[in-house]
Parts: C-alpha cells; structure tokens; sequence
C-alpha cells in the first residue's frame, strides 16, 4: 500500500447523492482479483455509451480532468453492497481522496484498508466546495493526513476524523497485516518475556 502524508490536487466534482457501488464499477466486472485495468471501467454506466463510445458530458471523460486526484462526491458515497472492487477502482483511475459528507460504512473501511482516504466534512464545507468548483475548476485542495486537514483556497482549514489505527496505516504505508508485521521485535520481546 501506498504512503499517503499529504496531498495537493485540482478536484473531480460528481455532485450525486447515494452512489452505490455498483455505480462505482457495476457487476460485471468483477471477475477479476486484479486491481489494474479496474478504473477502465470506474462509472461504467455513466461514463460510457452502449457501444462503449465515451458520453461527452460525464465528468471523467474531459481530458482537462485526467490527472486530478481528489473526488468531490454528494452526500452517502460508497452505499449498497460490499466489494473491495469499489476502492480499487477508483484508484486504479487516479483518485487518491474522496471527498463527502457522509460514507457507507463498508466502503469506508474499504477504502481506508487499500490505500484510498475518504475525507468527511461538515454540509456547509461540502456545499461550499461544489460552488467554489463552479466558479473556479482549477482550484486546487490540501489535504493533510497528518494534521487531519482539508485547506481551502482561501487558507482555511477544516479538521477531518479518522481513527487512529486507520491513519498510523496510511501514513506508514503499511495495511492491517504489514503494521503487525512492523511490531515484531516488540512481539519476539513480548514471547521472550512471557515464555516459561
């Protein structure tokens, strides 16, 4: 898993409510245990015609977007069904934050175990990045791991929760199974001490 301390970045607006994750990346495509290729396929019904044409007017499919790597979704990201593919696939896009006022449980923790951060803020904070992307669709957002941080561009700061564990992951890189795995001389001390 990546690093992930800090990150400065133009923003993708998609402003719709209750995306689900088969909206993420629909069904049919996850036959694969392979992350790459998967954000081909990110928003497949809203991106692509039924002849696989790109729509003109979906948002990822303007080439002045490619490269940005924060999401500003609406409100009850990540809802329906579970599937890891949800996470992959945004990120195999480029998408390195995500951006809401509120996330299903099971993509949240999805997310936060493959690398993904979703920053949640307040409904005022949220509404008044979809009009700042109206007016201006380079702005460009701070977010920092490490103080729990989104900066606007006028310099203000908004604190973001996230538990700790999810956090000491992120920005160590490591997922649940490497940050054991990084407590190894404390856990050989620990045998060593209690073997009798």
């Amino acid at each position: 898993m990546s690093q992930f301390t800090s990150l400065t970045s133009k923003v993708v607006a998609l402003p719709r409510e209750n995306v689900d994750t088969d909206q993420i990346i629909p069904a049919r495509f996850l036959k694969t245990t392979l992350k790459a290729g998967l954000g081909d396929n990110l928003f497949a019904d809203w991106r692509y015609n039924p002849d696989g044409s790109p729509k003109a007017d979906f948002v990822l499919n303007r080439p002045e977007v490619k490269g940005y790597r924060v999401l500003l979704a609406g409100d009850n990201f990540g809802c329906g069904s579970s599937r890891e593919h949800a996470p992959w696939a945004l990120m195999d896009y480029g998408f390195s934050v995500v951006i809401s006022t509120s996330f299903a449980d099971i993509f949240r923790n999805n997310a936060l175990k493959n690398g993904l951060l979703p920053v949640r803020v307040d409904p005022d904070t949220h509404a008044q990045l979809f009009s700042l992307l109206e007016e201006d669709p380079d702005v460009e957002l701070t977010i920092d791991l490490a103080s729990r941080t989104l900066t606007l561009p006028d310099g203000r700061r908004v604190s973001f929760p996230i538990d700790g564990f999810s956090r000491a992951c992120l920005l160590n890189g490591v997922d649940e199974i490497g940050y054991v795995l990084g407590m190894g001389d404390k856990i050989a001390n620990y045998e060593a001490r209690t073997a009798k």
